[in-house]
């Protein structure tokens, strides 16, 4: 976690439960606003994508497909 994810956190832990739960539907407003798909991957998210993509022991869908005998 980033040092300013942490200290979000840490204020947001200072309010009381109501005021948590409007700050955290205005960060989900603004997260839907910046990717309302939500397609685009945080830091993490995409490292531990590129490390799947890299491990060959992690098949693809159509590899798995494949040996299941299964067309779509």
């Amino acid at each position: 976690m980033s040092e300013t994810a942490q200290k979000i956190a840490e204020t947001f832990d200072m309010l009381p439960e109501e005021q948590q739960k409007l700050a955290y539907e205005i960060l989900k407003t603004m997260v839907r606003n910046w990717d309302p798909d939500f397609t685009k991957l945080t830091p993490n998210e995409a490292a531990e994508l590129e490390a799947a993509e890299n491990d060959p022991e992690t098949f693809s869908m159509d590899e798995v497909l494949k040996e299941l005998g299964i067309t779509l």
